[in-house]
């Protein structure tokens, strides 16, 4: 089959690698001038996820307050945000988040499968590191994580619930007197995202075709064929209306933030809420005084990672209502979660980064309501959705990228009946 993958960030290239695994002709199309250029460019580098970093479950929103939680709101009641927020409100409930980091489980295990196989055939190497660490600076807080350790220990995950000594005695970086317990998961891991991608378009070319420098700005189904519309090369030509159009057997929507409008032409919508994510990046000042495994804020949503001689920390999601969200926030918003990054670098890892030469950055990733990407075939039989992934936990972009494949080549996904439904991007219908 014909098929094209709409994106070139880590859900869509993951998607090409398996579909070219099958025997499917894989068209990327990109907007950018490369792979990688969004949200998987600047990624907290946690690549696999554990019920602790979905930011979605019990613990979501405590406060309103962007120094208690780590999130910046600057938001209108607006219909789309209510209806997020309706869901996430239900999904607060122990039993519910238990299921669905269930669903969540069995995705992970399927990207560490790939993960696995790719290390042995193409020796990837993208700075992996073992060991995170989720800290918590008082009792309060680590209570807010009782749900999620449940799971931890249900599902047989490997972790350890730290003292403030033993914290500092695994992460000497980090000041016994900052922290108050810490949660050890020794199995899980880091890396390097933008590289890790780049090195697969490397595995693909040239057997798939990258288009880059092209805006897919709509999808028609009809007589058994999908369309893309592409906004043209020449400048002109877009600004006389005129579109270009791919066509193919199948389409997948790996567009990140980018996906919902693309599906709502197919009268596909979905209670997704982008999200600003903000991340700092810098030299080690000391290395004695840097991390050698990843720390996690995990009751602000703040990741500091080790990044060879780099340290990256990322976090501070904004959240925006209408169409404000996916425009640059005002200079003083930016400048607000840029101090919330700073201040969990001199509480955490004092010393350890040179802050004055810090780059910053900062790119849209899209949220569901319940923390589970959204993955699985629509209403129209050539077109499926692989996005909603969050902010970390990029890797589980190759779980999701099995159950895709699988599903465009008419495979039953090894994932069972319920998981799949559990992911499908009608399960919101009401």
């Amino acid at each position: 089959m014909n098929v094209i993958v709409i994106g070139g960030g880590i859900a869509g290239v993951a998607t090409a690698y398996q579909l070219h695994a099958r025997g499917h002709r894989v068209c990327v199309i990109e907007q950018h001038t490369g792979v990688a250029q969004q949200a998987s460019f600047g990624a907290g580098a946690l690549m696999l996820p554990t019920p602790l970093d979905v930011w979605t479950g019990p613990q979501w929103m405590r406060s309103r307050d962007p120094a208690s939680s780590g999130v910046l709101t600057k938001t209108s009641w607006s219909a789309q945000l209510r209806r997020f927020r309706r869901y996430v409100k239900v999904g607060r409930d122990p039993v519910q988040f238990g299921q669905r980091m269930q669903v969540m489980h069995a995705l992970s295990e399927a990207a560490r499968t790939v993960l696995a196989a790719l290390k042995k055939d193409h020796d990837a190497d993208f700075g992996q590191r073992s060991g995170v660490l989720h800290v918590f600076g008082s009792a309060r807080e680590f209570a807010h994580a009782d749900a999620a350790l449940a799971v931890l220990a249900e599902h047989d995950i490997a972790h350890e619930v730290l003292d403030a000594a033993q914290c500092t005695a695994r992460e000497p970086a980090i000041p016994e007197c900052a922290v108050e317990r810490g949660i050890w998961l020794p199995h899980e891991r880091s890396g390097n995202c933008p590289l890790h991608v780049k090195q697969l378009k490397q595995v693909l070319d040239p057997s798939v075709q990258f288009e880059f420098g092209r805006r897919a700005t709509g999808i028609r189904v009809e007589s058994g064929r999908v369309s893309v519309e592409l906004c043209p090369r020449e400048p002109d030509a877009a600004n006389r209306g005129e579109r270009d159009t791919m066509s193919a057997d199948a389409v997948v929507v790996a567009a990140g933030t980018g996906s919902a409008a693309l599906l709502e032409q197919l009268a596909l919508t979905m209670p997704v809420q982008p999200a600003r994510i903000h991340a700092l990046t810098a030299p080690i000042a000391y290395p004695e005084h840097a991390p050698h495994v990843s720390v996690i804020d995990s009751t602000r949503r703040i990741t500091i990672t080790r990044l060879g001689e780099r340290l990256r920390i990322a976090g501070a999601p904004l959240l925006r209502s209408g169409r404000r969200a996916d425009a640059m926030p005002p200079a003083a918003l930016t400048e607000q979660a840029i101090s919330l990054l700073g201040q969990a670098a001199q509480r955490w890892i004092p010393g350890a980064m040179r802050i004055s030469a810090a780059l910053s950055w900062s790119d849209m990733v899209l949220l569901s309501p319940d923390g589970l990407p959204l993955v699985g075939a629509t209403a129209h039989p050539q077109v499926f959705v692989n996005c909603a992934h969050g902010p970390a936990a990029w890797a589980l972009s190759h779980g999701s990228a099995t159950v895709i494949a699988d599903l465009v080549s008419g495979k039953p996904p090894a994932l069972p009946a319920a998981s799949l439904a559990a992911l499908s991007p009608g399960r919101f219908a009401s």
